[in-house]
C-alpha cells in the first residue's frame, strides 16, 4: 500500500485514508482476531490460556511489529499467534480447527460491522456522504471492509502456519499432519514465494470478491425498507 503511494499510484488524501484504515485494523482488529482464537480455546477447555496474557484486546499483547509493517506495505500481515494447548480439548484436531477458524471469522464480523455503518451513512445521511469529508469517510469504510475480507481469506489459506492449515488438519490423518508439522518451516518459505510471485493473487482475489459481495448483501438487508 505504501509502495503504491511512493510510485505515485495514490493521491495524498487517498493514501492517508488507507493508512488510517490499516492503523485501525492493526490496533483494533488484529487484537480482536487473536482474542477470538484465545476465547474459543478457553471455551473449548484450554484453561491455561488464562495465564498467557492473550485474553485481552490490548494491542500490546498481540501486535507483531514485522506483521504490522507487512500490512502497511503490502496489505496483508499478521499478529503474534496465540499459543493453544490442544491436549486440553476433548477432540484436539476439531478443537484446533474451531480455534483457528475463529480468527478469520472475527475479521468477517469486523468487515460486516464496517459495512453496516457504511450502509447506515448512505441511507440516513446522504448529504454528509456527498461532502468532501463524507467521501473520505465512505472510502475509509470501504477500504476497511475490503482489507478485513482480504485478511480473512489470507488466513484461510491451507498452508502452515496460517489458520486454514489447522482447519484442513481436522480432515487429514494424524500421520500426514505430523509429517507436515515436521516441515512447517519450509511451508512458511513456500507461502512467501507464492505470495510475492503473485501465484495466489487471482484465487485470493476471486474469494475476496465473493465474500465482499456476501458482506454487502447481508449488510444491506436491514436497510431495504428505507430504500
Amino acid at each position: 500500500m505504501l509502495f503504491s503511494l511512493l510510485r505515485g499510484q495514490l493521491d495524498f488524501g487517498t493514501a492517508v485514508v488507507q493508512i488510517l484504515a490499516i492503523l485501525v485494523i492493526i490496533f483494533l482488529i488484529l487484537p480482536f482476531h487473536e482474542w477470538a482464537h484465545a476465547f474459543s480455546a478457553l471455551k473449548l477447555g484450554d484453561t491455561s490460556i488464562k495465564y498467557r496474557g492473550r485474553l485481552s484486546l490490548n494491542p500490546v499483547s498481540h501486535i507483531d511489529p514485522f506483521g504490522a509493517l507487512c500490512l502497511l506495505l503490502f496489505g496483508f500481515g499478521w499478529a503474534k499467534p496465540v499459543p493453544v494447548d490442544a491436549r486440553n480439548f476433548k477432540n484436539p484436531k476439531v478443537g484446533m480447527a474451531i480455534c483457528a477458524f475463529a480468527g478469520p471469522l472475527a475479521n468477517f464480523v469486523a468487515a460486516l460491522a464496517g459495512a453496516l455503518i457504511l450502509n447506515a451513512l448512505v441511507c440516513f445521511a446522504p448529504m454528509i456522504v456527498l461532502s468532501q469529508i463524507g467521501m473520505y469517510v465512505i472510502y475509509f469504510l470501504q477500504y476497511y471492509v475490503a482489507v478485513n475480507i482480504s485478511l480473512a481469506v489470507f488466513n484461510l489459506i491451507p498452508i502452515p502456519p496460517l489458520d486454514g492449515s489447522k482447519v484442513l488438519f481436522a480432515l487429514l490423518p494424524d500421520k500426514i499432519v505430523y509429517r507436515i508439522y515436521q516441515y512447517e518451516r519450509y511451508f512458511f518459505i513456500i507461502l512467501y514465494v507464492l505470495l510475492f510471485s503473485g501465484v495466489l493473487s487471482r484465487p485470493l482475489s476471486i474469494l475476496s470478491n465473493f465474500l465482499l459481495q456476501a458482506v454487502d448483501f447481508i449488510a444491506g438487508l436491514p436497510f431495504l425498507p428505507f430504500n
